[in-house]
């Protein structure tokens, strides 16, 4: 399966690798070097590039990974943005493996926020509860389907959207009854 979800949810979402046994693409630059690291620590396996450098070789190094057993974690909206518009390459992956996507809506109640990234980079402060929130599945992309087709992102992107107000709904409701 792919666990699709938006740049800057990464940090949030390291608690999740060694349990879904998650493989993922890092980028080559200095900052995809040290999370590909920190991804290896936490039993991740990582394929490395991004749609501007080296993409090809990172998802077929990512296929490789996923067919050997394990579940994908792709962050949808590029290396660069734009932020929370979804690309084509999450629905290659699907269509390549055939396996359905879920969408993944994060947040926290206490956060280091790095405003000044493109992507809204947060890390959840040490003891914050984070709430991971699963929409889908979307149905594997078949081989009928243009990856491209602009309709499956605006639909994975609505689906990213709901996930994201659920776990937002879920950090404000416990906050109230607190």
């Amino acid at each position: 399966m792919v666990l699709a979800h938006f740049h800057g949810d990464e940090l949030a979402l390291l608690s999740i690798v060694k349990r879904y046994r998650i493989a993922t693409i890092a980028s080559q630059s200095k900052d995809g070097e040290l999370m590909a690291t920190v991804l290896k620590w936490l039993g991740a396996k990582t394929s490395r590039g991004s749609s501007t450098r080296g993409g090809v070789q990172a998802l077929k190094g990512l296929l490789r990974l996923v067919k050997d057993g394990g579940n994908c974690s792709f962050a949808v909206d590029g290396p660069k943005g734009p932020l929370h518009k979804v690309k084509p390459g999450v629905f290659e992956l699907s269509r390549m493996i055939h396996g359905p996507i879920y969408a993944a809506g994060v947040a926290c109640d206490r956060a280091i926020h790095f405003p000044r990234s493109w992507n809204k980079t947060f890390l959840p402060k040490p003891f914050a509860k984070v709430i991971i929130y699963w929409v889908g599945p979307m149905a594997p992309v078949s081989k009928e389907i243009d990856p491209r087709n602009p309709d499956l992102a605006l639909e994975l992107e609505a689906l990213l959207h709901q996930a994201r107000q659920q776990a937002l709904k879920f950090i404000a409701d416990n906050d109230a009854q607190c």
